[in-house]
């Protein structure tokens, strides 16, 4: 058997890419359908390269590092979260995808694109996650402003953008990886972007490796996850939470919450203290409903 990763799958067939970097077109053995597992882009498999015959077969996926499920992607160690002057910004989902990748232990950034338009977000960006313990880059596909640093980081990780539709994902891959992508317009009507992937493919460019994936705008966070776990997430609560009268301190409404406190100051963003107990609340009831 031969070692590979998957590129892509369509229609139970599977690109996989060997290790001199030769593609062979495999399908999956019926025990993935038995054993409930489904082949993934970014799975490292073992396989059996066609011969003969029409396709190959696909016979063991090696063990994952991590597992997103949207998108369907295995064996990710960076998120790049990017968020765009338009569409408008949805913070929300950049803060539920901070927790994702934290859960996941992935690495994340956030690329703010569209920097030719304007500076304004880059600069409430890096306000509002200052003691976050997530990079801020500024960037531009049109220009090219902030790529190379942007390059730098991406070396040596199995890439996924993330982020709202219309950002300009398709268009910043075009630039990184040389592929022609279509980048997504947004609609003037209702300002959000139109969706331009429809399906994942894995890219391969100059040492980089990256999941074109489709752009997506809605998030959950698993519903196993503790209310009194959700803190842990917010490194900027940290320097804060030691001084907070009460163990565990859900950062609420508790008397001498230092958290509260520092966010009231301005030490912590006030908007995304605001997200957090919306969160918090979204938190509680999947707890409280995870058996229903």
């Amino acid at each position: 058997m031969m070692r590979g990763e998957i590129k892509e799958g369509r229609g139970g067939f599977y690109t996989v890419r060997d290790q001199s970097g030769q593609e062979h077109i495999l399908r999956a053995k019926k025990k993935f359908r038995r054993e409930g597992i489904s082949p993934l882009p970014g799975d490292q498999v073992l396989f059996v390269p066609r011969g003969g015959e029409e396709h190959g077969w696909l016979e063991e996926i090696i063990q994952r590092e991590s597992l997103c499920l949207r998108p369907p992607v295995a064996n990710v160690s960076l998120f790049v979260i990017v968020i765009a002057i338009e569409p408008t910004p949805d913070f929300l989902l950049v803060d539920k995808l901070l927790i994702y990748t934290r859960l996941q232990g992935i690495k994340a950034l956030i690329a703010v694109n569209k920097s030719d338009m304007s500076l304004e977000l880059f600069e409430e960006v890096n306000r509002t996650y200052r003691g976050a313990d997530v990079p801020v880059l500024c960037v531009s596909a049109y220009s090219g402003h902030g790529l190379e640093e942007l390059k730098e980081a991406m070396q040596g990780e199995l890439v996924s953008f993330a982020g709202q539709s219309g950002a300009g994902k398709s268009a910043l891959l075009s630039r990184l990886m040389d592929v022609d992508l279509i980048s997504g317009a947004v609609s003037e009507k209702i300002k959000r972007g139109k969706q331009t992937t429809r399906h994942t493919t894995l890219l391969y460019h100059e040492g980089m490796k990256v999941m074109d994936t489709p752009g997506f705008s809605l998030l959950e966070l698993p519903g196993e996850l503790e209310p009194e776990d959700l803190p842990n997430y917010y490194p900027e609560f940290r320097p804060y939470s030691a001084a907070c009268r009460f163990r565990p301190c859900l950062h609420l409404h508790e008397p001498g919450c230092a958290v509260r406190q520092a966010a009231q100051e301005g030490s912590i963003d006030r908007q995304r203290m605001q997200r957090y107990e919306d969160l918090m609340a979204q938190v509680k009831t999947s707890w409280r409903e995870r058996y229903d």
